[in-house]
């Protein structure tokens, strides 16, 4: 079903998710939705990694992404921990920024990019090329050209028309880049629609059932131009299912297995993708990197066995699983409205111009008070943001004191992936800024826009 164009829920009224329940305590936080290091207080308020948010709040103003830098830096290692005869590629669309760049380099992670821009600021940070990949469907000329003079470790290969592009770059001056084919495999994770990236109507890779995928892979392999490492296969994002991975691997390998019966090539390489899903709500059980690497292991082990292949190397992109949880948003209340008995509305200094998803994907996340403790009953509240859309939610339903007044912050779990990577300026307002906190104290690492900013683009 689709959204109403105004935004999630647009008209909804007196209703709320069936595993949504008064809390017990209402100022308690449920750990596997909250960074690491975060807690309460004595004084009630939150604080991450010992450094309270109204600390946060006064020095750097709100909306803040706050990010716990030792809690991503410990899920790098532990997907690393978990797959360590594997390159475990972080998915740099989930949030990019000169700073998680070095960290997750210093982690020992790999980097997968997927336009210029991403380019620009890997290299811009100092990640080794070699320990990028490059996707995108749509490379450019420029971008390709870029990538080569880099010396990009992976370049993955989405269209006939790059294959063309790529090779003519290459030939010119005289480097034969290491490749991946993307193929398309018509598997549609449990997903939403617009989210689902395997299935065959859709803008990614090589058809794999109307043969595409092969003739590309045929293709490179015979030009003897680029050098075709393996095969990549994502079947969407916010997975918890390994069904898919395993349709995936069984049709991906026996694709593997016919380009070696066709050209007698096994080629040494698997990219699985990610889409890895993690909790925004208590109705979310993320796997454990553990689990996924053993599931996936065993997936691919088998697959590989039954087309009597030896096992490819492993490649994984962990993008959303490693920064989601690593992030909470921090906004100031600004009104408390109650519709009529309806439903009360509670508006913050932000909204869809720093999280979209909301309004996007109908996405849902949870909230708690953040400067302070309440002893009030908890009242059933709708988190908005400031902009002049019906949509603009950034909580369609959540629990909140009875008594949160204006002034108050509140925080909001699990904003790491895709929102400042889709922040915008709608209504003109600036995206805020990203402040990493370690050890108790805290570092600016993409300031906040300001109305400067915006109007430094406007040249008319």
């Amino acid at each position: 079903m689709r959204a109403h164009e105004a935004g999630a829920l647009h008209g909804d009224i007196g209703s709320r998710p069936p595993w949504l329940r008064p809390p017990g305590e209402v100022n308690a936080l449920v750990p596997q939705l909250w960074p690491r290091n975060v807690t309460r207080a004595a004084d009630g308020a939150l604080a991450v990694a010992g450094l309270g948010v109204r600390d946060l709040a006064a020095e750097y103003g709100t909306p803040v992404y706050v990010l716990d830098e030792d809690d991503l830096r410990s899920r790098c290692r532990e997907f690393r921990a978990a797959f360590p005869d594997a390159d475990v590629y972080y998915a740099g669309k989930a949030f990019l920024c000169r700073a998680v760049v070095r960290m997750i380099a210093e982690e020992g992670m790999f980097l997968d990019v997927c336009t210029g821009g991403e380019l620009a600021t890997a290299l811009s940070a100092g990640m080794p090329p070699e320990r990028i990949g490059f996707h995108g469907n749509n490379k450019s000329v420029a971008e390709l050209g870029r990538a080569l003079d880099a010396g990009v470790g992976r370049i993955i290969l989405d269209s006939f028309a790059e294959i063309d592009r790529l090779t003519a770059l290459a030939r010119a001056r005289g480097v034969r880049p290491r490749v991946l084919i993307r193929v398309t495999v018509g598997v549609e994770a449990h997903t939403h629609e617009f989210i689902a990236t395997a299935h065959e109507d859709q803008k990614f890779g090589f058809s794999l059932a109307g043969g595409a995928a092969a003739a590309a892979a045929f293709q490179v392999i015979d030009e003897d131009v680029l050098e075709l490492r393996g095969l990549h296969s994502h079947i969407g994002s916010q997975i918890f299912d390994a069904n898919g991975f395993e349709v995936s691997a069984r049709r991906v390998l026996g694709l593997q297995a016919q380009i070696r019966d066709a050209r007698g090539v096994e080629l040494p390489e698997l990219d699985l993708g990610g889409g890895f899903g993690i909790a925004y709500t208590t109705q979310d059980d993320p796997a454990s990197p553990p689990d996924l690497a053993k599931r996936l292991r065993k997936i691919v082990d088998g697959e590989c066995a039954a087309e009597q292949l030896a096992v490819p190397h492993l490649s994984i992109e962990p993008g959303r699983a490693i920064v989601g949880p690593a992030v909470f948003t921090l906004y100031e209340v600004g009104t408390v409205k109650d519709v009529d008995g309806i439903r009360t509305y509670v508006s913050v200094d932000g909204g869809m111009s720093d999280n979209i998803r909301t309004a996007l994907y109908d996405a849902s996340y949870s909230a708690t008070m953040a400067n302070r403790a309440s002893t009030a009953e908890p009242m059933l509240a709708r988190v908005v943001g400031k902009h002049c859309e019906s949509g603009d939610i950034v909580v369609k339903d959540e629990f909140l004191p009875a008594d949160v007044q204006p002034g108050d912050l509140v925080a909001v779990p699990g904003t790491g992936a895709y929102c400042r990577s889709m922040a915008s300026n709608y209504n003109h307002v600036p995206r805020p800024p990203v402040v990493a906190v370690r050890d108790g104290r805290a570092r600016l690492v993409v300031r906040r826009e300001t109305e400067e900013d915006l109007l430094a683009l406007d040249v008319g």
